[in-house]
């Protein structure tokens, strides 16, 4: 009885960290597995521990050139996205005009709507204005798919925001830029953030929609299923794990950030 009693009084806390080591499970595979050194082309089966693909990261023929690339159009996709998206958003939440719910069920169209129908409408789009598919093509296509996402985010945060501090800030003589660079951004600023490494991770990450519209250019996850079908590299392994260390750190410092924060304040 009494581990009866212990385990409905930690039952939440025990699911949730089961969930968690779930999801972490194929991030540690691939952490491990970046140590090996296999005997064939695939990197399937534990064999030797070995750091020579730590040492040499770019030893695969253009594996390092299409994660530039990859890395170049997740940048400017978070941009583009986080920019028209953030303005969008104040638009839906603060502005009334016509067609407002029309424009507002559209623009989350693209998160209930299979990738597979976006790029192929893209290709569609781009074939008929005679575009040559390519790099712009997959900035393009990556910054309309993630546009919904900072949109929900952003959206989120203005609607939370109390509007009576920007009439504040208003009532002792702050103009409109002012007003807004010191009271709005500051406060929509986590919904801002969040919706921009939001669409980085999907951008980065994103196969079909890219696949679709690339031409003869080379994303990182391209040239990842590319190797799957020849061998995989053990190359791989350490540019995921490299990743989700970075994707780790950025999290760490933003908790460390707020807390800090949270100290001050109170």
């Amino acid at each position: 009885m009494p581990f009866v009693t212990w385990l409905k009084r930690r039952l939440v806390v025990i699911a949730g960290l089961l969930t968690l080591a779930y999801l972490l499970l194929p991030n540690v595979v691939v952490t491990v597995f970046s140590f090996n050194k296999p005997k064939g082309r695939f990197n399937y089966a534990w064999q030797q521990f070995s750091l020579d693909a730590w040492k040499q990261p770019c030893g695969v023929a253009d594996m390092c050139g299409s994660l530039s690339i990859s890395l170049q159009i997740a940048v400017w996709a978070t941009i583009g996205a986080t920019i028209l998206g953030t303005m969008i958003a104040f638009a839906l939440v603060r502005y009334r005009f016509r067609a407002r719910g029309a424009v507002n069920s559209l623009i989350f169209l693209p998160m209930a709507m299979p990738e597979v129908v976006m790029a192929a409408s893209l290709l569609t789009l781009f074939l008929n204005m005679g575009a040559q598919l390519g790099f712009y093509t997959i900035l393009i296509a990556h910054i309309m798919f993630c546009l919904s996402f900072v949109v929900t985010a952003v959206k989120a945060r203005v609607m939370s925001m109390d509007p009576r501090l920007e009439e504040a800030a208003r009532d002792l003589y702050a103009g409109p830029v002012q007003t807004f660079l010191r009271v709005t951004l500051p406060i929509a600023a986590p919904g801002i953030a969040a919706g921009a490494l939001l669409s980085f991770a999907l951008s980065f990450d994103d196969f079909i929609i890219t696949n679709f519209n690339a031409g003869s250019t080379v994303t990182f996850p391209m040239f990842v299923w590319g190797s799957a079908q020849r061998g995989t590299p053990v190359q791989i392994n350490v540019i995921g794990t490299a990743m989700f260390l970075v994707a780790v750190l950025l999290v760490l410092t933003s908790m460390v950030i707020t807390n800090r924060r949270n100290k001050q304040k109170a």
